[in-house]
């Protein structure tokens, strides 16, 4: 009986600690529509701070306690909000994470410059309240911390309440997410309000890592990855209930401690057990998301950007595949060493953001799993033996795979939308490489994998190769978008409640595309293991390791999510910034905070670079044309459209033949144009 009520106290203190987690992300998410996908790292950030003042600067307990949670933390909040957050109203659902994801990179890149752990003589530790008392309980002796977590967050579930039922801010707070403009109407200030959420959100993501880096460890990732068991608590009250956000606590905290009270009493644990455990929150989440009601649907979408995506023609994109090979070609004779191992990862890693290009920027389909799927991909390929695995054979079973895999995991997703459909992706990321890439470590490393198939067997061929397959893969997304599945596609992106009620399948449709992405997603992996030689587990994680899915998935974006170019853009930032940060190490850490600043811009700029240079070199060529050559013409006359010189980048009025020549030199048409003719 001693040892359940150890466990018991464990359980439920643990539960406060993801309650605390959970609630913040409710009240920020109730109050602004925005789930913060760097809570774990406002966590992280407070406890370091917490450690840097309470150890290191030898502060008292109490000071460095309320320097942390009552000036730190409400500076964040606001600092957050007001500039980042308050530029995405109206955005879409995708630069909205992509934002948030971005800020969680450059957390979690100034936690590892701060407080790297070289820069430590000891590992740096977090103290327990009362470090030496401790409480018998039923003869069991359990130390004064965890009761004083249980009552800090029985404190914060009655402060919530006061707070969000009692008070004028917080009833507006609950009110602007209903209805922005109604809160103003009735003398409500929509700022304000977000402000105070953001505010109350770090406040409570502070606290939390204050509480649980003692308990477990004060490291930088483990602390991040605290927020994945707060996703599955939060999604328990569907992100806004309270209270069921409490229950979805004690459900997952009592699981874990009586799960491990079980493994205690077994003389050898299995490996497979372990990873259950480990494991239960990403299940816990997936299980919840697939059960609970999804929120109602939309009958349209309203991304906020400059216009729609960019289609090439057939020739265009003829010609730029043939001028990218022809570059590749000669780029790599001049590139030698780590300058070319880094371009070769760039090509792989852009077919890979390629899939998201189909994914994400055609279909409106979130997913933070691709790079999962490009790791089953090697696995797949891995199982055959050696002289065919190293051939196209395992490249079609890499697809294969990882099509097969996509398509099945599509079919429990059916029903998630956006926010949902991203957490549903994410938690089998993290199922994917804590439970089944591990099998991968250290693969291949008697020889370059994949490249004894003798006509590959030379860096350029297999450099070449895979600029050729990344061509061949964006003729065929561009081929896609181009036809009637994409016109599905980009119907099922704008409205899929419309989409259904003309009868369109979206059931089919969006299996497909899963698959198709997923298959793709497969050949990049494949070609990356390739190129690398050695791959592993870190190769393929979410958040870990030598390349993530996260910082993935904000740099397609940032290079521009809705056009096959985006891909290669995104990858190049992706592998030229650990470069520059070997070639001069004096800008290491910028290199490191520089993805997710990159990602926090989006705010700001949702279309991302490969739409600037698109704009840019529209204006360039609308200038070039309005010189005095130009105006010639005899069929010149001015036209009365006050919105064309806006969108091709003039001051002065536009003439007719001016309209003509950027139709058929830049595929710019009249008919594109909003306003009066």
């Amino acid at each position: 009986m001693s040892e359940f009520w150890r466990y018991t106290i464990f359980g439920l203190a643990f539960s406060g600690v993801y309650f605390i987690a959970a609630s913040g992300l409710v009240v920020t998410y109730s109050a602004s529509g925005i789930f913060n996908f760097a809570h774990g790292a406002v966590a992280m950030i407070g406890a370091f701070t917490y450690w840097e003042l309470r150890v290191q600067r030898q502060l008292p307990a109490p000071v460095a306690f309320a320097a942390v949670l009552l000036v730190e933390a409400p500076i964040m909040g606001l600092v957050i909000e007001r500039l980042i957050m308050r530029h995405l109203g109206g955005a879409a659902t995708i630069t909205n994470i992509v934002v948030t994801i971005g800020l969680l990179v450059t957390l979690l890149g100034i936690g590892s410059v701060v407080w790297a752990p070289n820069k430590f003589a000891a590992t740096p530790a977090l103290p327990r309240f009362y470090q030496s008392k401790v409480l018998t309980l039923a003869g069991t002796a359990i130390p004064w911390h965890y009761f004083i977590v249980l009552a800090i967050s029985v404190a914060v579930a009655f402060g919530l309440w006061t707070l969000l039922a009692g008070t004028r801010i917080g009833i507006a707070m609950r009110a602007v997410v209903d209805d922005r403009d109604l809160a103003r109407l009735n003398g409500e200030n929509p700022a304000v309000a977000s402000a105070a959420s953001w505010v109350v959100g770090c406040m409570l993501a502070v606290l939390a890592g204050i509480l649980l880096a003692p308990i477990l460890a004060l490291d930088v990732v483990r602390l991040t990855l605290l927020v994945i068991s707060a996703y599955a608590v939060a999604a328990v009250g569907r992100l806004r209930s309270l209270p069921f956000t409490a229950l979805g606590a004690v459900i997952l905290g009592l699981t874990l401690s009586y799960f491990d009270w079980g493994l205690s009493k077994m003389p050898h644990v299995p490996v497979w057990m372990q990873s259950i455990h480990d494991s239960l929150p990403i299940i816990m989440l997936f299980v919840v998301l697939l059960l609970l009601p999804q929120d109602r649907v939309q009958l349209t979408t309203a991304p906020r950007t400059r216009g729609a995506s960019v289609v090439p023609s057939i020739r265009t994109a003829v010609a730029g595949g043939l001028a990218f090979v022809t570059a590749a070609w000669f780029a790599e004779g001049f590139m030698h060493g780590a300058v070319l191992r880094a371009a070769g990862q760039g090509l792989a890693i852009a077919i890979v953001m390629l899939s998201l290009v189909l994914l994400i920027g055609y279909a409106g389909q979130i997913s933070l799993a691709q790079l999962a799927f490009a790791g089953l991909g090697v696995l797949a390929a891995s199982w055959l033996p050696g002289q065919i695995g190293a051939s196209p054979v395992g490249m079609l079973v890499a697809a294969g795979f990882a099509g097969v895999v996509g398509g099945v995991i599509a079919i429990p997703c059916l029903r998630l939308r956006d926010l949902y459909l991203a957490l549903g992706t994410m938690a089998f990321a993290l199922v994917v490489e804590q439970n089944v890439l591990g099998q991968i470590q250290g693969f291949a490393t008697d020889s370059r994998a994949f490249v004894r198939w003798s006509p590959l067997a030379s860096d350029k061929a297999y450099f070449v190769a895979i600029a050729v397959v990344f061509v061949a893969l964006a003729w065929f997304v561009t081929a896609l978008r181009r036809g009637e599945f994409g016109r599905r596609l980009q119907a099922m992106r704008d409205s899929p409640a419309a989409c259904t009620t003309v009868g369109l399948d979206l059931t089919r449709t969006k299996v497909q595309v899963f698959a198709l992405a997923a298959a793709i997603a497969g050949i990049g992996g494949f070609l990356l293991a390739g190129w690398k030689g050695t791959v592993g587990k870190d190769d393929f994680s979410l958040l870990t390791g030598a390349l993530s899915a996260l910082p993935v998935l904000l740099l397609v974006v940032v290079g521009g999510i809705t056009v096959v170019s985006g891909a290669m853009i995104g990858a190049l930032l992706l592998v030229a910034m650990p470069q520059i940060a070997a070639d001069y190490p004096s800008l290491n850490d910028l290199m490191i905070l520089l993805p997710g600043l990159a990602g926090i811009s989006l705010g700001r700029n949702p279309d991302g670079v490969a739409s600037d240079v698109r704009y840019a070199i529209r204006g360039l060529r609308a200038r070039l044309i309005s010189l005095p050559r130009f105006r010639g013409s005899s069929e010149s006359r001015p036209t009365s459209s006050p919105v064309i010189p806006e969108l091709v980048g003039l001051r002065g009025p536009v003439t007719v033949s001016e309209l003509r020549v950027l139709d058929r030199e830049l595929g710019f048409s009249t008919k594109d144009c909003s306003g009066p003719a």
